[in-house]
């Protein structure tokens, strides 16, 4: 007896993630119902397809033979499929998303009520990890990064404006430090670092005039989140560097200013991408031309 589709996608999507909570998370079911799939594929085809123990799932060779054959099949199912999709009067269907913490707080955020009442019957789920991930693995439909950490073989869209950092302090810790003029003068002051997902901090990179610096600075704290690094610059207690828009508000309110402005030129934006030679869902086509329009609209 042929298994039935759902349980040969079950399949597959645990053995990709080798992980049954990672492969329940993008089917949006329980692992115990996706294990209970699992052992019906096995009692149908009467072979064991993954060796499970309390830390890992794996394949047996019987399951990396099977998911050789059968992960073409699957993809050409779920292209047919989408291509169904384009008859629709309105796009259907999820839109998974793996985006840095930047991209969601200041790209995604504040267009995200508009594109949500357009498109009614899309349901997005974003997954914010500043980490390089390997989206074909995570079950991830696309991923927005910054354009110089994309892979080759990707097809990379632009669809955010070109980013800019600050560096920003209280007046009243400049009043009683003094205000940098240059960026090694930086070396005599407290400064909020941050550390990045990977665990390391993040040097300073600023330009000027084509004269490019690397700068790593010290300072008593060390954070991992934007906004609060805005604040605790706010509460005065140091310099830091964040992206503009992390600090328009409190520049506006006045609670810190920038510094040494003419070292943070405007670099690239972001780029939503995706694995090439893939048909391209309508609903990723409506999420790209959405945010491709929003991006001219704000392009002087």
């Amino acid at each position: 007896m042929t298994p039935p589709l759902a349980e040969l996608f079950a399949f597959a999507c645990v053995a990709r993630h080798r992980s049954f909570r990672a492969a329940a998370r993008e089917l949006d079911v329980t692992p115990s119902a996706l294990s209970h799939s699992l052992r019906a594929l096995e009692t149908r085809l009467k072979v064991r397809l993954l060796h499970r123990t309390t830390r890992s799932v794996t394949a047996t060779e019987a399951g990396e033979a099977l998911l050789a054959q059968l992960s073409p099949a699957l993809t050409q199912i779920d292209s047919a499929l989408e291509a169904v999709n384009d008859f629709r009067e309105q796009p259907l269907g999820q839109l998974r998303l793996n985006v840095p913490r930047t991209a969601a707080w200041l790209l995604l955020l504040p267009l995200l009520p508009e594109f949500l009442r357009r498109y009614p019957q899309i349901t997005l789920d974003i997954v914010c990890d500043d980490n390089l991930v390997d989206i074909v693995g995570g079950g991830f439909d696309a991923g927005i990064r910054f354009g110089e950490t994309l892979a080759n073989d990707m097809v990379a869209v632009k669809i955010g404006a070109p980013l800019r950092f600050a560096i920003i302090a209280a007046p009243d810790y400049l009043a009683q430090h003094g205000t940098p003029q240059h960026p090694a003068e930086l070396m005599q002051h407290n400064c909020i670092r941050q550390r990045l997902g990977n665990g390391a901090l993040y040097a300073w990179q600023l330009e000027k005039n084509g004269e490019q610096l690397t700068v790593q600075l010290s300072g008593q704290l060390t954070l991992n989140e934007q906004p609060l690094m805005v604040a605790a610059a706010s509460a005065g207690l140091g310099i830091t560097l964040v992206f503009e828009g992390y600090a328009q508000q409190a520049l506006a309110d006045g609670r810190v200013q920038r510094i040494i402005a003419d070292w943070c030129p405007p670099m690239p934006g972001l780029y939503l991408y995706y694995p090439s030679g893939r048909h391209l869902p309508l609903t990723m086509r409506v999420f790209i031309d959405f945010f491709r329009q929003a991006l001219a609209d704000a392009t002087p």
